[in-house]
């Protein structure tokens, strides 16, 4: 399946929840520009002001706790 395809089937008829600020999308799948990771086995989500904002700390691989 592509990558593509199981981000859709994840939030079907949900609504995205940014994991750092809270700040919510109505659209589905998530926009292109919010980052996604799975940690400790959980997916999370984040927006773009988020992601550019910890860009050092995404790049390095730490836990998002770490920020």
């Amino acid at each position: 399946m592509p990558l593509g395809e199981d981000r859709n089937q994840a939030y079907a008829g949900a609504v995205a929840t940014c994991s750092m600020c809270g700040e919510g999308t109505d659209s589905e799948p998530a926009p292109l520009t919010w980052m996604s990771s799975i940690e400790n086995g959980r997916s999370r989500w984040f927006c773009d002001t988020c992601s550019r904002t910890h860009l050092r700390a995404i790049e390095g691989k730490l836990d998002s706790e770490w920020w």
